[in-house]
C-alpha cells in the first residue's frame, strides 16, 4: 500500500484531506459532556392523593403501581416515596440502551391497568410519566423587582407562560416549578355551615352543579324542515369566571324565598394551586423552576437553550418581573473541557518541540506534526459516527495518543532519512527503500496497541460505559496513524524532504553538541544495562522486589468510581423538627442564607421550602449554593473547605438539622457523593421492625473504622393524630363512613372540585376549611356530618383522637417498605471495602431483612477500581 501513495502522492493528500474535512464537518455536531452517558435512563411517575396519610398512599396507590410495573420490560429497579404531603414519587430506573420512549409507553400502559383500582381523588388528580434524572441540571428563578407580585403572581406566569417553553426544549427531561399558579380557593367557615345546617358535601355539589359545561347544541341542526335557512350554537354560560359569581352560587333556596348563598359560609379569593412549596432567592421570595435532564440530553446544549430561551423571553415580561439562573451545573463541564483542550495544545507543542530537538530538520518535524491533526480528525468524525460526545474521557484519549500518533511517522521520517545518508539515495528512492523495510513493522506497532487498549471497551456495567469511549478513541486514533503512516508519509517523505550526500549526516552548531552530549548519555546508558545484564540473579530479586512493592500499593491504596471535584456549587440539605411548621422551617432557612452569605466565595444562594431529596413536608428545605468562578475564590476556598466551614457552623442552628454535600462526580448517580444503601423489609415485618433494624444497623456500622457519615436519606418521625371512628356509634346516629371520610378530606386535605376559565386557562376550584378552622385537633373534632334524619353530628361524638409518632413518609424499593441509607468510606478506605462492610453487617441482622444498592453493585465498583 505504502509503495501506491509514494507512486501517487496526490492520492495520498485527498484520503487525508477527505478525513479532515470529515472531522471538521463532525465536530461542532459532537456534544460536549463532562462524563459519557453512564447512568442508567429514569422515568418519573407522579400523583397526589390530598389528605391521606403514607400508609394510605402506600398501600391504595403506590403498591398498586408498583405491583404492575414489575413486568415492564428493561427495568431494573424502582424506588418510591409516599409523603403525608399527598405526593406520591416513583423513579423507575432502565437497563442501559433501553429505548425510554417505548419504556414510557409500557410503563403509561401497566399504570392504565390498574388506574380503576386506584382511589377518585388520585384520578382526578391524573398520573404524571416523565423522563428525567435524579439530580437537577439548572434552576431559572422570577423575582419581583418592585414588590408588586408575590411568588403566587410570579409561580402563575412561569406556568402559562415559560415551563411550556422550557418543556419543549430537546434534552429537557423534567421541568418541576416550586411554586403555585393560581386557583379559585372556597375557604369554608365551618361554624357557619352548622349553624345554616350545611356541609362541606353541599358545597361540593353546588359549586359542582353550577360551575360546569354545558353542551347545548345548535338550532336548526340537520335532519330538519325543507323550510328550514338558519342555524346557530347555543351557547349557555354554564362556567363561572370570577370570585363574585362564585360568591353567589346558591347553596340552599328556603321556603320564604331567602337564599344562602356560598359568599354568606365562606371566603373566596384567587389563592394558590397548594401551599406546599415556596422558594427563595438570595434571601428575596422568588418562583423557581427546576430543570432535569433527560436521558438522552446533553448538559451543556440544554443549558445553552434555556439561556436563549429565557432571554427571548424576557422581551415579553410584564414591568417589575426579573428573571435569574442562580444555579446551573454546566459550567463545570464547560471548565473541564476547556482544561482538557488547552492541555491537548499544550501536549502538540511539547510534541513539536521535542522532535524538532531530536530530528533538528523542520522538514522532518513538520511530516509527524501534520499527521497528528489528521488522525484526530478522523477520530471525531468516526465519534461522530459512533454517537460518542467530546468528553473528559474522549479528550483524555486524545491527549494520551498524541504521542503514539508520532511513533509511526517519526520510524517513517527517521528510516528514510538514514538511508539517504547512508546510501545517498534521493527521497522518493530512500522512501520506497524504507518502507519495504519497516511496514510490518508498522502493523506490529499498531496491533499491540489497539490488543492494549480493546479490552477496556467490553468491561461490564457502568465502568464499561466509562471506559468504552475512552478505548475506542484511543484505537481509532493508533489506527488512523497507522494508516497515514503508510499512506500520507511515506508521499511526504517522497516529495517533501531534501536529498542529503552520501556521508553528510554528521551535525554541526548546537544541534551537533545535543547529538554528541546524547550520544555520551545512551553509551552511559548501555554501559549501565551491560552490567546489570552480567548480574541477572541480583537484578531479578530486585525485580520482584520492585513487582511485591507495587502489589502492596495497589492493594493498599483506597479504591473509588472516580474522584469527587470542585463543580462550583454545594447542596444543602435542611430537616426543621418534625413536627414544626413551615414558618420555622422558613426561619431556619433564613439563618442558613446569612452563614452562607458570609462566605466571599458564594455568588447565589436558592432555597426551596417544601422540598428535599430526603422528602417532602412543612419541616423539609433544600439550598443550591453557587460559587463564584474558580479564578475569584483565592485560597482555601474550595468546595469542600467552605462545605467544612459551614457545616461547623451548621452544628449549631437549633432548630433545624443541616448539612452542607458537594454533589456527586457523575451525574445521575444520585444526589450527593458516597454511596447509597436500601435495608428492605422483605417479610411483611413492619415500619417499627424496620426502624429497629435500621438502628441496629447504624449502630453497628458507627462503632466500627470503615465507614463514616452513615445517615438516613429520609423525613424523622413526627407527631400524628390517630382519629379512632367507632362505627357503632355511627351506624347508631346514622351516619355513614364515607360521609365522615368526605367531611374530613374537605376540610383538611382539600377537595379539587373542577375548573373554572381565568385568563384565558383553565385553573382549578379547590374547597378547604379556613386556616383558623383547622389549627387544633379541636377543631377536627368540631366538624359537623349530616346524618340520615338531617341533623348535624360533630365528630367527638363519634370518634376520639390519640396522639402518637409516626412515619411522614414512607419509602418502598423494588415493591419492599425500605430505608434509604447512604454514607462515605472513612479516610484510608475505599468504596469497595466500605460496601463490603455495609453487606456484612446488613446479613447479620434477624430473618427477613434484606438489603440492596441503588446504582452500582460491588462487583462494578471494584473492577472499576
Amino acid at each position: 500500500m505504502a509503495q501506491l501513495f509514494i507512486r501517487r502522492p496526490i492520492l495520498a493528500w485527498v484520503f487525508a484531506l477527505f478525513i479532515s474535512i470529515a472531522g471538521v464537518l463532525a465536530i461542532p455536531f459532537l456534544p460536549i459532556a463532562q462524563y459519557p452517558k453512564v447512568a442508567p435512563p429514569q422515568l418519573t411517575i407522579t400523583t397526589t392523593y390530598p389528605g391521606a396519610s403514607p400508609q394510605e398512599i402506600y398501600q391504595g396507590v403506590t403498591r398498586q403501581i408498583e405491583e404492575e410495573l414489575n413486568g415492564v420490560e428493561g427495568l431494573l429497579y424502582f424506588e418510591s416515596t409516599s409523603d403525608s404531603s399527598g405526593w406520591v414519587s416513583i423513579n423507575a430506573t432502565f437497563a442501559a440502551g433501553t429505548n425510554i420512549d417505548q419504556a414510557s409507553v409500557d410503563v403509561q400502559n401497566a399504570i392504565r391497568r390498574v388506574e380503576a383500582r386506584l382511589p377518585a381523588t388520585v384520578r382526578s388528580q391524573g398520573i404524571n410519566v416523565e423522563e428525567a434524572g435524579s439530580g437537577f441540571l439548572m434552576v431559572v428563578a422570577l423575582t419581583s423587582t418592585d414588590g408588586t407580585r408575590d411568588p403566587v403572581a410570579l409561580g402563575d406566569y412561569i406556568n402559562r407562560n415559560i415551563i411550556g417553553e422550557i418543556r419543549r426544549i430537546d434534552g429537557v427531561g423534567r421541568a418541576q416549578l416550586y411554586a403555585a399558579q393560581r386557583a379559585l380557593r372556597v375557604w369554608i367557615d365551618p361554624d357557619k355551615m352548622v349553624g345554616l345546617n350545611l356541609t362541606s358535601a353541599d358545597v361540593n355539589a353546588a359549586i359542582a352543579a353550577q360551575n360546569a359545561q354545558v353542551a347545548a347544541g345548535q338550532i336548526g341542526a340537520a335532519p330538519n324542515p325543507v323550510s328550514q335557512d338558519i342555524t346557530a350554537t347555543v351557547i349557555v354560560q354554564g362556567q363561572l369566571t370570577n370570585v363574585q359569581q362564585f360568591g353567589d352560587i346558591i347553596l340552599r333556596a328556603n321556603p320564604d324565598g331567602s337564599t344562602v348563598r356560598l359568599k354568606d359560609i365562606a371566603r373566596i379569593e384567587e389563592g394558590a394551586e397548594t401551599y406546599n412549596f415556596s422558594s427563595r432567592l438570595n434571601g428575596q421570595p422568588s418562583a423557581a423552576l427546576a430543570i432535569q435532564l433527560s436521558s438522552t440530553g446533553n448538559a451543556l446544549a440544554v443549558s445553552k437553550a434555556i439561556q436563549a430561551k429565557m432571554a427571548q423571553l424576557e422581551n415579553f415580561f410584564p414591568s417589575g418581573i426579573a428573571y435569574a439562573i442562580p444555579y446551573d451545573t454546566s459550567p463545570f463541564v464547560s471548565a473541564s473541557i476547556e482544561k482538557v483542550m488547552h492541555t491537548l495544545l499544550e501536549a502538540m507543542v511539547l510534541v513539536f518541540v521535542v522532535m524538532f530537538v531530536f530530528l533538528q530538520n523542520i522538514r522532518y518535524t513538520l511530516i509527524p506534526t501534520l499527521v497528528v491533526p489528521v488522525a484526530l480528525l478522523g477520530t471525531c468524525a468516526v465519534m461522530y459516527a459512533t454517537g460518542f460526545s467530546i468528553n473528559v474521557l474522549t479528550m483524555f484519549a486524545m491527549v494520551l495518543a498524541i504521542g503514539i500518533l508520532v511513533d509511526d511517522a517519526i520510524v517513517v521520517v527517521e528510516n528514510v532519512e538514514r538511508i539517504m545518508a547512508e546510501e545517498g539515495l534521493p527521497p522518493r528512492a530512500a522512501t520506497q527503500k524504507a518502507m519495504g523495510q519497516i511496514t510490518g513493522a508498522i502493523l506490529g506497532i499498531t496491533l499491540v496497541l489497539a490488543c492494549v487498549f480493546i479490552p477496556m471497551a467490553f468491561f461490564p456495567g457502568s465502568t464499561g460505559v466509562i471506559y468504552r469511549q475512552f478505548s475506542l478513541t484511543m484505537v481509532v486514533s493508533i489506527l488512523f496513524s497507522a494508516f497515514l503512516a503508510l499512506s500520507l508519509t511515506p508521499a511526504l517523505c517522497a516529495t517533501f524532504l531534501k536529498p542529503i550526500k552520501h556521508g553528510h549526516h554528521e551535525k554541526r552548531g548546537l544541534g551537533g553538541w545535543f547529538n554528541r552530549k546524547f550520544d555520551r548519555l545512551t553509551a552511559g546508558y548501555s554501559t549501565v544495562v551491560t552490567g546489570m545484564a552480567r548480574r541477572a540473579g541480583r537484578m531479578m530479586v530486585v525485580y520482584l522486589a520492585l513487582v511485591v512493592g507495587l502489589g502492596y500499593l495497589f492493594i493498599s491504596l483506597p479504591t473509588a468510581f472516580v474522584p469527587n471535584e470542585d463543580q462550583g456549587f454545594l447542596v444543602v440539605d435542611i430537616q426543621a423538627p418534625p413536627e414544626a411548621s413551615a414558618n420555622r422551617t422558613r426561619a431556619s432557612v433564613e439563618r442558613i442564607e446569612a452563614i452562607f452569605r458570609e462566605e466571599p466565595a458564594v455568588a447565589n444562594i436558592v432555597a426551596i421550602q417544601g422540598f428535599s431529596f430526603s422528602g417532602m413536608g412543612a419541616n423539609a428545605a433544600i439550598a443550591f449554593v453557587t460559587l463564584k468562578d474558580w479564578a475569584e475564590r483565592g485560597d482555601g476556598n474550595t468546595v469542600q473547605e467552605i462545605a467544612n466551614r459551614a457545616n461547623m457552623k451548621l452544628f449549631g442552628l437549633k432548630d433545624a438539622t443541616a448539612f452542607a454535600l458537594s454533589p456527586p462526580p457523575i451525574e445521575g448517580f444520585g444526589t450527593t457523593n458516597g454511596f447509597s444503601f436500601r435495608l428492605q423489609d422483605r417479610s411483611g415485618l413492619g415500619q417499627e421492625a424496620l426502624k429497629k433494624a435500621n438502628a441496629e444497623l447504624m449502630a453497628k456500622a458507627g462503632s466500627g473504622t470503615i465507614v463514616t457519615g452513615l445517615r438516613v436519606e429520609g423525613m424523622p418521625d413526627a407527631a400524628q393524630v390517630m382519629l379512632v371512628i367507632d362505627r357503632e356509634k355511627a351506624n347508631t346516629f346514622g351516619v355513614s363512613f364515607s360521609d365522615i371520610n368526605n367531611a374530613i378530606t374537605a376540610n383538611l386535605g382539600s377537595s379539587y372540585i373542577n375548573d373554572y376559565p381565568n385568563a384565558g386557562r383553565m385553573q382549578r376550584v379547590i374547597v378547604q376549611a379556613q386556616d383558623r378552622s383547622r389549627l387544633q385537633i379541636e377543631d377536627v373534632l368540631r366538624i359537623n356530618v349530616r346524618n340520615a334524619n338531617g341533623g348535624m353530628v360533630p365528630l367527638s361524638s363519634l370518634a376520639i383522637a390519640e396522639w402518637r409518632k409516626g412515619s411522614p413518609q414512607i419509602v418502598g424499593y423494588n415493591g419492599y417498605p425500605a430505608v434509604r441509607l447512604s454514607g462515605q468510606p472513612a479516610p484510608g478506605y475505599s468504596s469497595g471495602a466500605a460496601i463490603a462492610e455495609m453487606e456484612r453487617l446488613a446479613s447479620e441482622l434477624p430473618e427477613g431483612f434484606g438489603f440492596e444498592w441503588t446504582g452500582q453493585s460491588l462487583e462494578e465498583i471494584t473492577s472499576g477500581s
